[in-house]
């Protein structure tokens, strides 16, 4: 997302909603596989979603329904939209990013996750 909307000017972020893996860097397989689309996400650092997080951002998005409860049940009602990631990407007829760490599908989550920046961005 973040190399789709260079030069826009957005407050991109990412968190989640449980606080298992906070400070890691991404799952090595998730890193190798977006590496060799063009992405480094060795920077990056799992943190968890704070009530100032509602405050902060005017679109907050799930990557499956489960977090979407999740987060509207830690909304402080500050007018944030929730909603899901993959309602920006009607035409792959998924509604929820699936965890590759279980389905062993990388490429297909970043096939997703592409395909729902874009309809992101084009919607802005």
């Amino acid at each position: 997302m973040r190399r789709l909307a260079e030069g826009r000017p957005l407050v991109l972020d990412s968190a989640g909603t449980g606080n298992w893996h906070v400070g890691e860097p991404p799952y090595g397989h998730m890193q190798r596989a977006a590496k060799r689309r063009g992405y480094d996400l060795s920077a990056l650092r799992a943190r968890q979603v704070k009530v100032h997080d509602f405050k902060d951002f005017d679109l907050i998005l799930a990557m499956d329904a489960q977090n979407l409860v999740d987060l509207k049940a830690m909304d402080p009602g500050t007018g944030a939209t929730l909603k899901l990631f993959m309602d920006y990407a009607p035409q792959t007829g998924v509604t929820a990013v699936p965890d590759p760490y279980y389905t062993r599908d990388f490429d297909g989550v970043l096939e997703l996750i592409e395909a729902a920046a874009q309809g992101l961005l084009t919607s802005l």
